[in-house]
């Protein structure tokens, strides 16, 4: 089960995938400092899932190459000429 999908435009940027990574970690050190080691560990468990997803095994996705005004007003030859 994937719970994060690394394909989506909204991790394309690099400092959105830190900042959620961040943020995780950052909520760990939080409840840690408070005295609530369970939630502690969950967001640090969320924030290495999140890190492993997002920085470690990410791929971007390939770029497709934009077709041009030429291209999409370029007429076709459909015809089957010898010639």
């Amino acid at each position: 089960m994937q719970l994060i999908d690394p394909s989506h435009p909204a991790y394309r940027a690099l400092w959105v995938r830190i900042l959620i990574v961040a943020v995780c970690f950052g909520w760990a050190v939080v409840e840690i400092t408070t005295g609530d080691p369970f939630w502690a560990v969950l967001s640090a468990g969320a924030g290495a899932y999140a890190a492993y997803m997002l920085l470690w095994s990410y791929k971007p996705p390939e770029d497709k190459p934009a077709e041009t005004a030429e291209t999409l007003d370029a007429p076709t030859d459909t015809s089957k000429d010898a010639e």
